[in-house]
């Protein structure tokens, strides 16, 4: 059942703790999904949080432990000792989320952690998975899973399976391997069943798989999930042995990260932060885009200030320098988050960019006219002088047509030397966009007001 944290909740749960009735606490918390109690622990301070989770059973508060936000887990590991955080909570972890918690560690203490790790084959595999990069699939992977012998008769494999399983929390697939551990197919649980006990695994197995290397990027492991609606994916080495498989709830953390840092980018926010993060951190992460919005404004001022001349005999030309630099920004986000979107999904071929130059200049035409007939309608209702009304009409459309082109052919140019083309969405686009944009406004008023006068 969904649990939903209220404030009745919280008031009865802090009344348990600060009267120390610890059977109060542990009803309230011990039956709910350890993202829930996580969400409980984010949410009260530091005394009433260490007081739960400290009275949580071993292998829950390993849960909890692992959907704790960054900070928090941080707080909490470090008041505990090396020989606790093996015993306590590694023991109990999966590999995947046990190599996450001890990579968290500084240098030291992570060799103090594995040196307490009793079952050394345990302790193996998480040094193993430590040595990926942690945004590839060696480092998303798990190393618990099910795996048979392709030479196993029905018999043997499923008594194997059944020891197997007691390592693993969901069995999605039973994997199939020859001697050498190289992986050669699935086994579909229907025909394992229906299938006479002497039959050799080999001849009922599925070699129809789909699997990733440990150096595949862990996008790249996102979209060929969501292509092939898998909830599991085997991860091999460079030879097609097993070395883990890679879960659904791995990739969701994976989608919500990159859309989560996208969207920082998109917003002139560099680097992966937090609204709990430090003031200064904060700012540092904020301050290069803003630097950069200062720095377009203070060209954006040149502009204007090398067409001072035009201004003081065309005063009225000022009225509409907002409007000409919102519509080029504004055009340009579009443009790019469009571009954006579609090379993060793959939906966007490297080869079809003429065709999405053409396709994006098309739209910007036709947005460029409709919205420029309708202020040159409004320009002339008002009464305009001729000058100004043609000069900000045409300008409006050469600036939306231009930042599409631009706010099109730059995420482009990034994917191809390897830069993430979000970076060039949210303040780039919009900074350079307005001082190119009043170039042209101002080139193209200079036009028309000598060809009226």
């Amino acid at each position: 059942m969904h649990f939903e944290l209220t404030r009745e909740y919280l008031d009865k749960l802090i009344e348990g703790i600060q009267q120390q009735n610890i059977e109060l606490v542990k009803s309230l918390t011990n039956e709910l999904h350890p993202a829930d109690i996580a969400e409980i622990i984010n949410q009260v301070d530091k005394e009433h949080a260490q007081y739960i989770y400290l009275h949580l059973d071993k292998e829950l508060a390993a849960d909890v432990l692992v959907e704790l936000e960054e900070d928090t887990r941080e707080q909490f590991l470090n008041q505990l000792s090396s020989h606790e955080i093996a015993t306590v909570f590694i023991d109990n972890m999966d590999s995947d989320d046990a190599a996450d918690i001890i990579a968290e560690l500084p240098g030291k203490k992570q060799d103090e952690v594995l040196s307490h790790i009793t079952d050394v084959e345990q302790a193996g595999d998480i040094v193993d998975l430590l040595s990926y990069d942690e945004d590839t699939a060696g480092g998303l992977m798990a190393t618990e899973l099910i795996s048979v012998n392709e030479n196993w008769s029905v018999t043997t494999c499923l008594d194997e399976i059944r020891k197997q399983a007691e390592d693993v929390d969901e069995i999605y697939f039973v994997y199939v391997v020859d001697d050498s551990n190289v992986l050669k197919g699935t086994l579909p649980l229907k025909k394992l069943i229906i299938a006479p006990g002497k039959t050799l695994i080999k001849n009922i197995c599925d070699d129809n798989i789909i699997s990733v290397k440990t150096e595949t990027s862990s996008e790249d492991v996102a979209n060929i999930m969501e292509k092939y609606n898998l909830v599991a994916l085997p991860v091999v080495d460079s030879i097609g042995r097993l070395k883990g498989r890679i879960t659904i709830d791995d990739i969701v953390d994976v989608i919500k990260e990159e859309a989560e840092k996208d969207y920082q980018m998109i917003s002139g926010i560099s680097g992966d932060v937090e609204a709990s993060d430090s003031i200064f951190r904060l700012t540092r992460a904020r301050i290069p885009w803003l630097l950069i919005g200062l720095l377009g404004g203070v060209f954006g001022a040149l502009v204007i200030g090398g067409f001072s001349e035009e201004l003081r005999l065309y005063p009225e030309m000022a009225i509409f320098i907002t409007l000409i630099t919102a519509m080029g920004g504004n055009a340009g986000i579009q443009s790019s988050s469009i571009i954006v979107q579609g090379l993060a999904n793959k939906s966007l071929a490297l080869e079809s960019t003429m065709k999405q130059l053409i396709k994006e200049t098309s739209i910007a035409l036709l947005n460029g006219v409709i919205l420029s007939s309708i202020l040159l309608i409004y320009n002339l209702l008002v009464k305009h002088s001729l000058p100004l009304t043609f000069s900000v009409s045409f300008a409006l459309i050469t600036v939306i047509i231009f930042a599409s082109l631009f706010g099109t052919f730059i995420p482009l140019i990034l994917n191809r030397l390897k830069i993430d083309p979000a970076v060039a969405t949210g303040p780039f686009i919009t900074t350079t966009n307005d001082v190119i944009g009043l170039f042209i406004y101002f080139y193209i008023g200079r036009y028309f007001y000598l060809l009226f006068t």
